[in-house]
């Protein structure tokens, strides 16, 4: 008998999710072309700031971070 996945793992519910997450961020994008910006630095006002400066942040979070986490590594022995 053969055991069934969890459906999070599914590569066709892996599929569907990629689908809906790209679909929410582009109406996202696209609502921005219905809002009024008024932006007190200059570059805030520009189309697609949030999604361009979220995926900015997160690059740079990543980034810091791994370089925090080989900095402050130790051997698998450090304990013992």
């Amino acid at each position: 008998m053969k055991e069934k996945q969890p459906w999070l793992v599914r590569p066709e519910t892996i599929r569907r999710l990629w689908i809906v997450f790209i679909a929410i961020l582009a109406i996202t994008v696209l609502a921005d072309f219905f809002v009024e910006h008024h932006g007190y630095f200059g570059v805030d006002g520009t189309f697609g700031f949030g999604a361009w400066y979220g995926f900015v942040s997160c690059v740079v979070l990543v980034v810091f971070s791994k370089a925090l986490g080989a900095l402050l590594k130790r051997r698998d022995d450090y304990y013992d």
